[in-house]
């Protein structure tokens, strides 16, 4: 009898378990996007990962545990490009929800001038190529930026 009432204790437990880490899944994201400016130029990644494949984006990720807005756009930048950056600032946030992947993220938004460095294809499981482009001559493909293009937003004016 003290089986049954320990199993059945310990399936409740489990139950309660996957709902909270369901629950958790879906809270949203934090992602930092950043756009950085080399001869009034942005650089975009053309995506290959399912969630925005062939879809074009600025370098970027998740903001880490204790990071700064400002660290983690010198981190992401570096990891996926190589580059260094400088005078980065705050510019804008989006809210995007992926129904199709249950995914919802706040992304912000973070401007940078080139400081240093060659492009390099430093993830090539997440881009299949990177390119310069003038503002107005964006791509018609964006992943998250498409968003900021509804708006006035320029990241030249920063």
């Amino acid at each position: 009898m003290a089986d049954l009432a320990n199993i059945k204790t310990l399936l409740e437990m489990s139950e309660k378990l996957k709902c909270e880490l369901r629950q958790e899944r879906l809270k949203p994201k934090i992602g930092c996007g950043v756009f950085v400016i080399k001869d009034r130029k942005i650089l975009l990644g053309k995506r290959k990962t399912k969630h925005g494949e062939g879809e074009w984006a600025s370098p970027g990720g998740h903001l880490e545990h204790g990071e700064t807005h400002e660290e983690c756009a010198k981190r992401e930048v570096f990891e996926e490009t190589g580059l260094t950056i400088q005078n980065v600032r705050k510019a804008t946030y989006t809210n995007h929800h992926f129904e199709e992947q249950s995914k919802h993220y706040v992304t912000l938004w973070m401007v940078s001038d080139y400081a240093a460095g060659e492009v390099e294809l430093r993830e090539p499981d997440k881009f299949e190529r990177w390119e310069w482009f003038e503002w107005g001559k964006l791509p018609s493909q964006l992943f998250t930026e498409r968003e900021l293009m509804k708006t006035n937003f320029n990241p030249l004016n920063f």
